[in-house]
């Protein structure tokens, strides 16, 4: 029988060579701890995915790395059936290089992720008509929306802004499908005023 002042550890059984130690369970809708490898391979999928989606808002805002700017961009929308071919490009513009910065960062990572899930999908539907074959199928599309739906489903590890931010802490699973889903939502509303 132990008494009140035998500490905890004398009591608790240890467990036998060979058999691994006993994981603490997490409170429900906490994240899992995380391993440094698990953080590293978060960060290095956020800083490619960010500044690839960052560099291609940027084609499309500035007309920089080849891109044709607000008014060559402005054009392409036009022409894929989008209204207001103009403004479309600002706003997928806005949405790739915010949403890719927020990616690098690991800031607001359920919103920049979801961000980008919905102008992927647009970007799927744009391409859809061809193979899923590279260079008119809809491969590089699925796999950055497939990307920015994981980030925004596991949240960005450690190493990000929104380890900071309280109300990203728990219940990472229900924040990334209420943003997913919104993505998804906002990419449909897109897709109807499309001719």
């Amino acid at each position: 029988m132990s008494s009140p002042m035998t500490s905890p550890s004398a009591t608790t059984p240890k467990p036998r060579t060979g058999e691994p130690a006993a994981i603490p369970a997490t409170p429900a809708g906490a994240p899992a701890p995380s391993t440094p490898a698990h953080d590293v391979g978060l960060l290095l999928l956020r800083v490619v995915l960010g500044l690839t989606m960052a560099a291609h808002g940027a084609q499309k805002l500035f007309g920089w790395f080849g891109g044709g700017g607000i008014s060559g961009t402005g054009q392409f929308f036009t022409a894929s059936g989008y209204p207001a071919g103009d403004a479309m490009a600002v706003l997928a513009g806005l949405t790739e290089t915010l949403g890719g910065l927020g990616l690098v960062l690991g800031l607001l990572t359920p919103l920049a992720g979801a961000a980008l899930v919905g102008t992927m999908i647009n970007a799927i539907a744009v391409h859809g008509a061809g193979s899923f074959f590279a260079p008119q199928g809809i491969e590089y599309e699925l796999l950055l929306t497939a990307g920015a739906a994981a980030l925004a489903l596991t949240g960005p590890g450690r190493y990000a802004a929104d380890r900071f931010l309280p109300v990203l802490r728990g219940h990472r699973l229900a924040h990334g499908a209420l943003a997913v889903g919104l993505g998804v939502v906002t990419a449909g509303a897109l897709l109807l005023v499309r001719n």
